[in-house]
This record gives structure tokens, sequence and C-alpha cells, in this order.
């Protein structure tokens, strides 16, 4: 009902919406630009000269008796062909190419969204990192020189026939520790497209699951089903461990080494045929080419177990001697991912071919009792500002002592969840005080102690008229 509205409302803009679409064949569901030219129906209906050239063929080389088939045939003049053919939703259309002028033409030519020229230096990408990210210096460091390098790779004038591999990147680090923030914030600042996808769904094709090319299906849908667009995105694989060879096992490793050898034209770049607007082929769901040679692919993974692998390599220096290190030398060593290899990953279950696909490898830290404190209160959108927004709109000032925010801190890091669990945390502790606080109109600051969070006392409520001055965070 709306969209007929919308029809009467604004006809022609409707139209000019529609033109935006490629037109898809009632039969097949390839879009215009993989058949060439549709041929024309009345009631909106698009067929291709192959399907129409095959239907053809059928009826020609097949005796028909047309008195039987009439018999038990329905009343065609009740079937409403044009119901089949818009019953494609827009999330299942693909949008059209951008022509592009012909040499000698002085049309005005649209200036590109994304360029070489809008790329942020790498610095200014770790500044921008630094607004949101606490820590992890080295990980934003190689982040923002691998990204950089992607697009000036992308947009390089290749007539001197020097091409530029690709710098898909192999993230590793705890839980909690910023992976996929880290990737979220870089595709904001960027403002590029972001297809985020979990590799445990993905099976080997022909299995209940999530085909290889479902993650750039998503990253297509993420760009609005814009090609070009979704062409110069950016994939993040999480929970990319998941994928190690099974070990010891005699049954098919349908969601282990397969998809890590389906992955591999993927990562390097190649032409794929992709479902639009779902998870996997079948009839009804129509295909578009993308070319993943633009697209950079960055992988991560917490890698439990692999702190084991780096020590038993680490361990093998050790001999009886004056000059032999201890065995338990690493076991304290908070930092110990830092050390890895490849020969550590190829251990875990990583093949080879897959590894060297993605040149770029770095870890990031666990997160301490300090900075977590930092996540609390210095980034842009930190959690405490974020409450101090919420009771500001009831005009109550809100303010944390750093002993609460110690607490807070700590109590995160007894639950080996990393910073997801500081939201976990405030949560519980807040929602005394957000139901309280709308009864009483009289108060104007509350103060959360550290006895507040230790269960050994209550935070400091002030009236109205008796705030003390308030302390900007950084």
């Amino acid at each position: 009902m709306a969209e007929d509205k919308e029809y009467l409302d604004n006809p022609q803009e409707v139209q000019d919406k529609e033109d935006e679409y490629e037109k898809v064949c009632m039969m097949c569901r390839r879009p215009e630009s993989k058949t060439g030219k549709m041929i024309d129906l009345p009631g909106d209906i698009h067929i291709c000269v192959e399907c129409m050239q095959k239907s053809f063929d059928t009826m020609n080389n097949t005796p028909i008796d047309y008195g039987e088939l009439m018999k038990n045939m329905p009343n065609v003049s009740m079937i409403d062909l044009s119901s089949l053919q818009n019953q494609i939703p827009k999330r299942q259309r693909v949008k059209k190419k951008k022509e592009q002028p012909a040499t000698g033409q002085h049309e005005k030519v649209a200036k590109k969204v994304f360029d070489i020229r809008s790329i942020p230096a790498p610095h200014k990408i770790k500044e921008n990192l630094d607004e949101y990210v606490i820590g992890q210096e080295y990980a934003k460091k190689v982040m923002s020189v691998a990204v950089y390098n992607h697009y000036k790779r992308v947009f390089a004038d290749k007539a001197d026939e020097i091409e530029i591999e690709k710098s898909n990147m192999l993230m590793i680090g705890p839980t909690g520790s910023g992976k996929t923030y880290l990737v979220k914030t870089l595709a904001r600042l960027l403002d590029v497209p972001l297809a985020i996808t979990d590799a445990t769904s993905l099976t080997e094709a022909g299995y209940i699951g999530d085909d290889i090319e479902s993650v750039v299906s998503k990253l297509l849908a993420a760009a609005d089903n814009d090609v070009e667009k979704a062409e110069h995105g950016i994939i993040f694989i999480d929970e990319i461990d998941k994928i190690a060879k099974k070990k010891n096992t005699n049954q098919r490793d349908v969601s282990g080494e397969a998809v890590q050898q389906g992955m591999l034209k993927l990562l390097e770049g190649s032409e794929v045929e992709v479902p639009v607007g779902a998870n996997s082929k079948n009839a009804m769901v129509p295909l578009t080419t993308v070319d993943t040679r633009n697209i950079l692919f960055i992988c991560g993974g917490a890698f439990p177990d692999l702190e084991n692998i780096i020590k038993e390599r680490l361990n093998k220096q050790a001999s009886i001697g004056f000059m032999a290190d201890l065995k338990d030398k690493y076991d304290k060593d908070a930092n110990i991912l830092n050390k890895v290899i490849v020969d550590d990953l190829k251990k875990f279950g990583m093949i080879p071919e897959f590894l060297g696909r993605l040149p770029i490898i770095f870890t990031l830290d666990g997160l301490t009792k300090n900075m977590l404190v930092q996540i609390l209160k210095e980034p842009k959108n930190a959690i405490l500002k974020q409450y101090q927004k919420l009771l500001a709109l009831d005009e109550v000032k809100l303010e944390f002592e750093e002993g609460a925010l110690e607490a807070i801190a700590q109590m995160a890091l007894e639950k080996h969840t990393g910073a997801r669990a500081l939201r976990a945390i405030l949560e519980e502790y807040m929602l005394d005080i957000m139901y309280e606080i709308p009864k009483d109109d009289n108060i104007g600051e509350v103060i959360i102690t550290r006895e507040y969070i230790e269960h050994t006392g209550g935070p400091r409520i002030l009236p109205r008229g008796q705030e003390i001055p308030r302390i900007e965070m950084n």
C-alpha cells in the first residue's frame, strides 16, 4: 500500500529510482549486465535472449499434443505473469554501473566519492583511531599503513606494469581486546562499505550453512547493491580460528580446511558470482559478478591455545647447562602472542596457502587494569560519557570516583572477557540509579563511590544547588 501511495504521489520520482536498478530475467534471474539486452514483454516482464531461445527450441523440438495439453491446463488468463517478475524485492536487485564518458567528451563528470585524494595519510588514520581505541599502538600503526597502501594500490596507475600485492591482514588477540571495534572504526573513518561475518557459519559448497561467497554477498548488501562501491569495501571475517584444520579425525572437514581452500580465490582476487540479497545460490535469487581484487580482507581470531604452541617452540631452546633457559620462563609472559610466527599458525591448523594470502599478521595486547580504566572514560563514545549524557537529559550530573573506576576495572579483569565485561558490570550497578533518579526532581548530582561498587556503601547524592564543580574527563 505504501509503495502504491508513493507511486501515485510522485510517479516520476519512483520511475527514476526504478531506472537505477538493472532488469532481471524472469526465468534465469540474471541481471542485464550479465545477459545482454533483455526482451521486454507487457506487464513489466523481462526475458533474456538466451532463455527466450531455449523456450523456442524446446517448443520446436518437442512434439506436443495440444489437445491433451489444454485439457490439463489451468485457465491461463487467471495467471498474472507480471506478479512473478515484480516479486523480486529491491534487496535482491542490482544497481546499474555508472557509464564512463567517452574520451574527448566535455561533459561534466560526477566527482568520485572515494578516490586516492580522499585517503587520509597513515598518521591521520591512526590519530582518528586513537580517539576511539585505547592502547594497541602497534596494531593501529600496522592497520593504518596497510589500509593506506591498499587504497593506493586500488587507484594506482598500472601503465608501468608494476602490480602492487594486496594488503590483506590477520589480527590475533584475546577476546574483548578490540578487533571488531578497530575494523568498524576504520570503515567509518574511510566511509567505505563494511561487511562483518562470522567464519563459524561457513561450510563447503553443498552443505548446510553459508557458502564462501556469502561474505561478498553481505558486502554487496552493505553497499546498497552497488557493485562498484562494494568492490572498494572491507570484509572482516571474525572467528577465523574456527576454520582451522580438524586434528585426528576421519570425517570430512566441511567447515575447516575445505573452507580455507574455498576462500583462497576470494582473498587473492577473482571475479565471483554471488547471490544478491541471500546467503546461498538458488533458482529464485538473482546473481551478479563481483571482482574481489580491490576488496580488503581482514581476518581476526582469538586463537585459543596458540600460546601453548608458541611456548612449546620457544622452550625447545632449553637444555641442560648454565646457559639453558628455564622451562617456565614464558609461563607468566602476558604478551606471549607477540612472539607468534607463521609456523605456529600452521601447527594450529591454518593451511600455508591461506596464510600466504594474508601477508600482514599482527597481534593485539591483552587489556590491563589501567587500560580498562582508560576505556571507561577516555574514548569519544566512552561508556561513562554515555551514562552522563543519559542523566544529563534529566538535568542530573553523574560523576565517578577514581576508586570506583579501579574497582570496576578489577571486576572486569577477573571475568576474562575483555572490554565487553565493562558494560555488563555498569548496567548492573546503574540499574537502580537510572530507575530511582527520575522519581525525585530535587536530585542534582550523583557520585559513584568505590564503596557502592564493593557493596560496602552507597552512592553520594547531592540536591540541586549543592553540586560540586565538574571535572571534565579527557
